[in-house]
């Protein structure tokens, strides 16, 4: 297949929004999007891939209202539009749901989506929005509770939020950026559900996903992004998986070991880990007896658990999200207190500890938020590549002085040991893609040797290219005998990844099984609170 291509095929269909040869640049001289064109129309969806960084978010974020273009124009069948706000692309009918989120934290859903709603000198329409909202979730399956303040939400509710917030303005074109990243496989289902009926009624969609399953069981077309440039534009039926990552990276995605990715509809490594028995062998390196931890927005999220976590294992943890899994890390980091229970790392107790004294028992932690927990955006690589370790006395000299140049040397090595894409240490963080700030957070936890790892949704919202290099680390870690705790929402990840599983649902274990040991429909009405039965 051709680098840029067009057989799209949609003759005769019309258009609701067309993108002409747009280029943006922002301040700094970064060429986010080139020359890109990009049709629309009524009744399809379109799946737009690229890695992190080729320009995918820029171009929405253009054509929904809130950046402008350097060069090129959007134009409708009624002529040229300009949007100074995403207020007036909302009125001209086209609504966005963003990857991060455009919520306020101390409002509920309800209110939340009442203001975005509001007009000029009119009080909020709350009771008229609940019933929106009511209806909307039975439809889509999306629920999440109203009236708790959206920041007491786990980000997979917040999402959820975000998702029912632009649903209910009855939009033409909807955009979405990674709405599936945080859903569980059933939400997914019932998510496209109802894509599928909004475009039986004529709506225009965009899906931005890095999940080619996805876009082969979605998508009508796929405009494929590489460098800000427009390199493929493809019928769904007409192209590959395989062509559709090569397109987006420009070669044939390769693991560590050297051998080619194998892009099947469950979107594995190719070196699914060798499984091994985690049971029956005493105390692990983190254990884990009668834990109970209490929740911004309910009294118990987790609920008397009791577990191990082994050396040269992966533990998994699925479930779908707010059923504890983000209140359970936080009390195993030092971020939030535990109600009861024991919790030890070899065997030295960890609760009432702070997060730096856990860490320095060897403990990683890869949060789940890299934009609020693991990264200060305006801050440099160096300094974010030390935060935590800046005390080691390899970078501090007299006087805590900090040896600026022993830390860029650290840096350096980082950048190249875990490929790391930017300019330099002095570089802002908030100017590397999401693939590479994850990476660099990566790098900066494992540089601490650890004995275990607590990575918490480790590839969210990263490309395959991105994500493959993750759970290679994560797999290599544990060949070198160390012990990861992993919780991710993306089940696949976890049944591909771990030795073991626990299924999780309102705070407690519902199963601990091996992955062979169970399957998709096994574990998504384990996720959904119906007991089929498992082991530890």
């Amino acid at each position: 297949m051709s680098e840029s291509t067009n057989r799209s095929g949609a003759e005769g269909n019309g258009y609701f929004l067309r993108a002409e040869r747009i280029t943006k640049i922002y301040s700094d001289g970064t060429v986010a999007v080139r020359d890109a064109t990009l049709e629309l129309r009524p009744g399809e969806i379109v799946g737009l891939l690229g890695e992190n960084g080729a320009g995918k978010t820029t171009l929405t974020k253009i054509l929904s209202g809130l950046l402008p273009p350097t060069r090129g124009r959007v134009v409708s069948p009624r002529g040229r539009v300009r949007f100074s706000s995403p207020r007036e692309a909302l009125e001209f009918g086209i609504g966005m749901v963003h990857q991060h989120f455009a919520l306020v934290g101390t409002f509920t859903a309800v209110e939340n989506v009442a203001l975005s709603q509001e007009r000029p000198l009119a009080p909020l329409q709350l009771a008229e929005t609940r019933a929106k909202l009511e209806a909307l979730m039975g439809e889509s399956g999306l629920r999440v509770p109203l009236d708790v303040p959206v920041e007491k939400l786990a980000v997979g509710e917040q999402q959820r939020v975000e998702i029912l917030k632009v649903l209910s303005r009855d939009v033409d074109l909807l955009i979405l950026d990674e709405p599936t990243s945080v859903l569980t496989p059933l939400e997914v289902d019932e998510l496209f559900r109802l894509l599928r009926r909004l475009k039986g009624e004529g709506k225009a969609i965009v899906l931005i996903t890095h999940k080619l399953k996805e876009v082969g069981s979605i998508t009508d077309r796929v405009v494929v992004l590489r460098k800000g440039a427009v390199v493929g534009d493809v019928r769904t039926a007409d192209v590959t998986k395989e062509e559709l990552a090569q397109l987006m990276v420009g070669k044939a995605l390769e693991t560590r070991a050297g051998r080619a990715v194998e892009l099947s509809t469950e979107e594995v490594p190719a070196h699914a880990p060798a499984k091994r028995e985690g049971g029956g062998r005493g105390q692990g390196v983190l254990h884990v007896e009668g834990l109970s931890v209490a929740g911004d927005a309910k009294p118990i999220a987790v609920d008397d658990l009791t577990f191990d976590v082994y050396g040269g294992e992966i533990f998994g943890i699925a479930g779908v999200e707010g059923n504890g899994q983000t209140e359970l890390v936080e009390a195993l980091t030092g971020l939030r207190p535990a109600l009861k229970g024991r919790a030890t790392i070899h065997g030295q107790n960890i609760l009432g500890l702070d997060p730096r004294q856990i860490y320095k028992l060897g403990v990683a932690h890869i949060p789940e938020d890299r934009w609020v927990l693991g990264l200060v955006l305006p801050f440099t690589l160096a300094e974010n590549a030390i935060l935590g370790v800046h005390r080691w006395d390899q970078f501090r000299g007299p006087l805590s002085v900090l040896r600026w140049g022993r830390i860029n040397a650290h840096v350096r090595e980082l950048m190249e040991r875990f490929e790391i894409q930017a300019t330099g240490p002095g570089a802002p963080a908030k100017s590397l893609s999401g693939g590479n700030q994850q990476k660099l957070i990566v790098g900066r936890e494992l540089a601490k040797d650890p004995a275990i790892v607590i990575a918490s949704q480790p590839t969210r919202g990263l490309d395959v290219g991105a994500a493959q290099y993750i759970r290679d680390t994560l797999v290599e870690m544990r060949d070198r005998g160390r012990a990861i705790l992993l919780v991710s929402a993306d089940l696949d990840e976890v049944l591909a990844l771990s030795d073991r599983v626990a299924v999780m649902y309102e705070g407690k274990f519902m199963a601990v099984a091996r992955p062979e040991e169970l399957d998709r429909e096994k574990v998504g009405m384990l996720m959904g609170g119906v007991s089929v039965g498992g082991r530890g």
